[in-house]
């Protein structure tokens, strides 16, 4: 993740601000962070083999999807809409090179916090 805070967020307000940012008005909270719309949803989205995943891009640094998808024997457009899903998180961005994206992870140890009485969960990066 980016130095950006962390934010709990329902993806339709995530949604909103970014589209009062695209009509010209300030950046949302947590732009450029981690955004999920619960830990539940977090925990989803962090499978083990999700994990893995992000372990290989961090270590591996692959040049292109592609190059992902062989060192994870995954197929390539399961792997593109995992991705999509992980740099909508924002675990993951892409650095275009020509007609290749290659995968660059974000993550960063962090923490959660539950508020089991409430919808008052918050994660911190560590």
């Amino acid at each position: 993740m980016t130095t950006a805070k962390p934010k709990v967020q329902s993806w339709a307000g995530f949604k909103n601000d970014l589209l009062a940012a695209a009509k010209g008005g300030p950046a949302p909270a947590g732009a450029g962070g981690l955004v999920v719309e619960s830990a539940e949803s977090l925990m989803r989205l962090l499978t083990p083999e999700n994990r893995e995943l992000l372990r290989i891009i961090r270590d591996e640094q692959p040049q292109s999807v592609a190059a992902l998808a062989r060192l994870t024997h995954r197929a390539e457009p399961n792997l593109a809409r995992t991705l999509g899903k992980l740099e909508a998180a924002g675990f993951v961005a892409f650095r275009q090179d020509g007609k290749r994206r290659a995968p660059i992870s974000l993550a960063r140890r962090f923490s959660v916090h539950v508020d089991p009485f409430g919808g008052n969960d918050r994660i911190e990066v560590a």
